[in-house]
């Protein structure tokens, strides 16, 4: 006899089918179809965000805008298909994932229907008047301020972006939200990508309604008007988060205040760029991004401290639910610590997850489940489709995707050694579930982290073994006893011990990125590789049946597609102020000028190099360098490529042996027939990936990579022309 296991309520039991070795034998197949068919039931729907992501994706991926009309039509068309076909099994399920992938289509197009369209900004210093929508302080003493509806003139229309304006750290003036000011600027708007297939920080700053940012050029002036009072929600909150921001800067000076500042109102911006770079390089840059472990400890806490209160009365332990009390008190203070952290996706995420936990309790049922992150990804991905595209959103659900697989497939073993247990195994069970916790969490997310920054952090396991329970046992319960002191301005009897742990958590991230081999680089991921991890990660961890074992491929297909994409030869700045190559294992450069520190790091997280060299060298067998032209020998066929150092004429004779000429400074007669790339086709078409093959260069703009979007600034569009007047 054969074995078939077997469910009569659909969720899989210990319980088996008999049957004739002859039936078995000979229908095979058809029992391993119904063997798995039972394993999967009801899986099918978890993959209704999938298929929405898939649409969204595909929208952001276009090179042109679509017809506004395109996803809500196509989603009524494959709706109306899928309920005729509703008998047949196939054609139907293929017709809902089309209208799940339309409906995220739809989704991403009205998300940017709904954005307010881009606004030129002048290229020279203005006078701005505005309304301050959000106030932040940075680590130089300085703030960063955001106004609503600014004027670049008394006589011009108000904007319909906001606008981010770095104040002066001298600057005597304190704003808050619903000031009126005054302050003359240097505008900007936001900058391209760094390179072609870099993060586009246009698009970011477009679905967030910013028209750009600038810096003072003088101290602000507060209008000698009436202050508009915040008489939104909304705003009242900000208010409330700039007051607590600045009551842990006062009470907790230097790095403390501003990691406090950071874990309970989300203003990440005043902590010092080395503490950031340390948690960054030990793996705990999670901590500082309010995200689900915050909302878990929160929820915790309460949870805990409830239940104890009310266990303390005979009567409401033996007649109360105390345990669905505590569940909802949890979650409460977790919906009004939400906003106060800033509201991010990934504690949205996490808040909608704790909602469907808190449910489960009060029915009885289990709801940390695939469900339910289900749930909050199509929430996420009708409410903001956008975020989809960014590394917050991809890196939080991996980690939960893991986590809920992982705990489903270990919890049973952990039950069984928990079992009769002394407090020896217990406790070296908890330290196995912090270090797997870790362990998934930290895998999972890793290979997006690549996508986006670069980097592999070595020792994350061991720094967050140490640093996570030190921030739920010690850090977030006295932060959480500071806010609840603050009405009373007694707020300080919890800060010493709060900066106590806070300069604990310090001390395990600067140890561990100072050890050796603490991080190091990986060349860029291709977008298909990421796609290939993250379709192989959510097979493996959404089925059951034994076929979910293919995702390890898809897997392992993502972590090696660095390795097997060639990266480009030389990359170009938007300004060209910025020329790096590959040349014979280093990667050299020439800097025009001064050139942004990012935009250096961002060159070198490309390639994965820690120092490269700049321009002009000594001379070697690859490199010649004169006061005029370096000559870089890294062509297949021996052929030269030329980097001009000023903005003389080419002499006839360099473009001997050529393929390729770039400048900094627009060309004067370039070498003929020969492709080049100057100050100007920069200008045009942002920066520039060149790849050398025998049959000569193939040169990728950012232009070219990312289309004509609603998002991407045209160079060529004209300047607001503004009286004179506003610029004095």
């Amino acid at each position: 006899p054969c074995r078939i296991p077997y469910s009569a309520h659909g969720a899989p039991t210990a319980k088996f089918l008999f049957c004739d070795r002859r039936l078995c034998l000979g229908n095979s197949s058809r029992a391993w179809w119904a063997a798995t068919k039972e394993a999967e039931h009801g899986r099918a729907g978890l993959w209704l965000p999938v298929a929405m992501g898939t649409g969204v994706a595909l929208y952001f991926a276009l090179l042109t805008e679509p017809p506004t009309w395109l996803g809500a039509s196509v989603a009524v068309v494959l709706a109306c298909a899928a309920w005729l076909a509703r008998a047949r099994a196939i054609p139907h399920a293929c017709c809902l994932a089309a209208t799940a992938a339309a409906l995220g289509f739809a989704s991403a197009q009205f998300a940017s229907f709904r954005a307010p369209p881009l606004e030129p900004l002048p290229s020279r210093a203005v006078v701005l008047t505005g309304t301050v929508s959000a106030v932040e302080l940075l680590p130089d003493n300085a703030q960063r301020i955001t106004l609503t509806a600014p004027r670049l003139h008394p006589e011009m229309p108000p904007l319909q972006r906001d606008l981010r304006i770095r104040l002066r750290p001298t600057d005597p003036i304190r704003p808050e939200t619903g000031d009126q000011l005054s302050v003359r600027a240097l505008l900007r708007a936001p900058q391209p990508s760094l390179y072609p297939g870099g993060w586009d920080t246009q698009r970011d700053n477009f679905f967030n309604g910013l028209a750009g940012g600038g810096t003072a050029l003088g101290p602000a002036v507060k209008l000698e008007t009436e202050q508009i009072r915040p008489t939104s929600v909304l705003r009242r909150i900000q208010q409330l988060r700039e007051t607590i921001a600045r009551r842990f800067a006062d009470g907790m000076p230097g790095a403390s205040g501003a990691i406090g500042s950071a874990l309970f109102t989300g203003f990440m911006a005043a902590i010092p760029r080395a503490d950031q770079t340390a948690f960054r390089d030990s793996g705990l840059a999670h901590l500082l991004s309010v995200s689900g472990l915050h909302v878990a400890i929160v929820i915790g806490l309460v949870f805990g401290l409830v239940r104890m209160l009310l266990a303390l009365s005979e009567h409401a332990a033996l007649h109360w639910p105390c345990k669905q009390i505590g569940a909802l008190a949890g979650l409460f203070t977790a919906l009004l610590y939400t906003p106060l952290a800033g509201a991010q996706v990934p504690l949205l995420r996490s808040v909608a997850m704790a909602a469907l936990v808190v449910l489960g309790i009060l029915v009885g049922r289990r709801a940390f489940t695939l469900r339910g992150l289900a749930l909050a990804a199509v929430a996420i991905l009708l409410i903001a489709p956008q975020e989809l595209v960014g590394p917050s959103a991809q890196m939080s659900f991996s980690a939960v995707l893991a986590l809920i697989a992982g705990h489903n497939a270990l919890s049973p073993v952990l039950l069984r050694w928990r079992s009769d247990a002394g407090w020896v195994r217990r406790a070296a069970l908890y330290v196995f579930a912090l270090s797997m916790t870790s362990l998934l969490a930290g895998s999972a997310s890793a290979p997006f982290g690549i996508y986006h920054f670069g980097r592999v952090q070595v020792y994350f396991i061991v720094a967050n073994l140490l640093a996570v329970p030190l921030c739920g046992i010690w850090v977030m319960p006295w932060g959480l006893a500071a806010l609840a002191l603050m009405p009373f301005g007694q707020e300080w009897l919890a800060f010493i011990p709060l900066s106590w742990g806070i300069e604990a958590t310090l001390w395990i991230a600067y140890t561990a990125a100072a050890l050796p081999a603490a991080t190091f680089g990986v060349p860029h991921m291709p977008l298909w590789g990421l796609l290939a991890y993250a379709l192989g990660l959510i097979w493996l961890c959404v089925w059951r049946a034994k076929w979910r074992r293919a995702g390890i491929l898809g897997i392992l297909v993502g972590l090696a597609s660095p390795m097997l994409v060639r990266p480009a030869d030389i990359l170009v700045s938007n300004d060209a102020r910025l020329i790096a190559a590959r040349v014979a294992g280093d990667v050299v450069f020439r800097q025009e000028g001064s050139v942004a520190g990012f935009v250096r790091d961002g060159f070198s997280r490309y390639w994965a190099v820690a120092a490269p060299i700049r321009l002009p060298v000594e001379n070697t067998a690859n490199i010649t360098c004169d006061e005029t032209i370096c000559r870089l020998r890294m062509h297949p066929d021996g052929k030269e490529i030329l980097i001009l150092m000023n903005g003389e004429k080419i002499p006839s004779e360099a473009c001997v042996n050529t393929v390729l000429v770039i400048a900094a400074v627009p060309l004067r007669g370039p070498c003929p027939e020969i492709p080049f790339i100057d100050r100007f086709t920069v200008w045009r078409s942002g920066a520039h990936a060149i790849w050398l093959n025998p049959a000569g260069p193939i040169l990728l703009s950012d232009r070219q990579d990312r289309g004509d979007r609603l998002w991407v600034e045209i160079p060529l569009r004209r300047r607001p022309e503004l009286p004179p007047a506003a610029t004095e």
